[in-house]
């Protein structure tokens, strides 16, 4: 097994055009890292970078301590996962996972051994004599990880290999990926543009637009505190809520006026803008719908609105409120919340009250999109001072 390090990787096209700026990141051994990010941010060409197939344009990067940038792909001792399964059509399964031991000209027992335990890992030992169009979706993508089992690679690499697939065979291939990451525990790297993904299987989660990364952390970390408000907006659904906001400071104490009402904020996030000598002004305010509460009344805490659209999800109610000046709040309600003439969702028209939780509003500065409330735990303060000896 093996850590990974990219140092200042940098992939440039023609001469002209960058797809990747930049890119720092220390892998450790056993890690699970996601990249996620929108189409065309430059994750599957820095995961190309890191196998080979495409060349670096810049920087250095590292497997196991050894420099690889002009090491050919077959020789980094990685094993990749492609979207649209790779097999060859006119193998059987068995032949299809054999295949790449075959040409490492291994014994013909330790094969079938490799081959048979793989397949017994993916539950996919019945099917080893199928070939691969007499398969599901969901067992072509395991027999294509179960070919990169077999070669027990340093580091798997994994290029939305679920993204063919319907939703139900997602929820269940995710649950697959996470078993078998327990099993095989080694490294790997993950891209993928659907965050649902990113937050379930990744220890880390690199978020990344236009080439650049945007934050580095644990899911709970970029879900709770988010760098800025691209990372804000993309992660979570219902996307979070933002409003045109002003930041008002009397000495020590801050408040926030949103719309018409005067939001209180918690002792703490007050404190760390106090610690950061935050100015008052205009401000952006974040507010995930599942952090807005319903009020039994209006006061200066509170907006009101009328309902739009009401949406049962089951468990929980997505309600799209209309508030002062057409804007459009989203409201994320468990149905155990809600009363009992609601339960089955809020009609139309129907006018409701509501504020937000003091100690789960995010504040963003306008003219840089940064989060004006950042986070530093231990942790965070380490991988910052990481981050900044990567770069150097």
């Amino acid at each position: 097994m093996a850590t990974v390090s990219l140092k200042g990787i940098k992939k440039v096209y023609d001469n002209k055009v960058t797809a990747v700026h930049s890119f720092d990141l220390e892998i450790s051994d056993k890690e699970f890292i996601v990249l996620v990010g929108p189409s065309g941010c430059g994750k599957s060409t820095t995961l190309r970078m890191v196998a080979g197939l495409e060349d670096i344009s810049d920087g250095d990067l590292y497997i196991g301590g050894r420099r690889v940038n002009d090491v050919s792909p077959k020789d980094r001792d990685i094993a990749m996962v492609f979207q649209n399964y790779a097999l060859y059509p006119h193998m059987t399964v068995y032949e299809n996972m054999a295949f790449a031991l075959k040409l490492r000209k291994l014994p013909k027992d330790e094969i079938d051994k490799k081959v048979r335990e793989a397949a017994q890992i993916l539950d996919i030992s019945q099917y080893l004599e199928r070939k691969p169009k007499a398969l599901s979706g969901g067992q072509r993508q395991r027999v294509a990880i179960g070919r990169a089992i077999v070669r027990d690679p340093q580091v798997f690499l994994m290029d939305e290999p679920l993204s063919n697939l319907d939703a139900k065979l997602r929820n269940q291939m995710r649950a697959e990926i996470i078993k078998l990451r327990q099993r095989i525990n080694t490294t790997f790297i993950y891209v993928t543009h659907d965050q649902t993904e990113a937050m379930t299987l990744g220890d880390r989660i690199v978020i990344m637009k236009d080439g650049f990364i945007q934050q580095i952390g644990t899911p709970q970390q970029v879900f709770e505190h988010p760098a800025n408000l691209f990372v804000a907006g993309f992660i979570g659904t219902p996307q979070m809520n933002f409003f045109d906001a002003k930041l008002e400071r009397q000495g020590d104490s801050y408040s926030v006026k949103c719309l018409d009402a005067v939001m209180k904020l918690s002792e703490e996030t007050q404190a760390k803008l106090k610690a950061n000598n935050v100015a008052g002004g205009d401000v952006t305010l974040g507010i995930r719908p599942e952090h807005i509460v319903f009020a039994s009344q209006a006061g200066p805490d509170t907006l009101t609105g009328t309902v739009d659209v009401s949406e049962m999800m089951g468990s929980e109610l997505h309600l799209h409120v209309a508030v002062k000046d057409g804007v459009d709040v989203v409201l994320r309600v468990p149905t155990t919340d809600l009363p009992k003439e609601w339960k089955a969702g809020i009609p139309y028209g129907t006018q409701v009250h509501f504020t937000f939780r003091d100690d789960l509003i995010h504040l963003f500065d306008p003219a840089s999109t940064d989060n004006l409330i950042p986070f530093h735990s231990e942790a965070a303060r380490t991988e910052e001072q990481n981050a900044a000896q990567g770069r150097k």
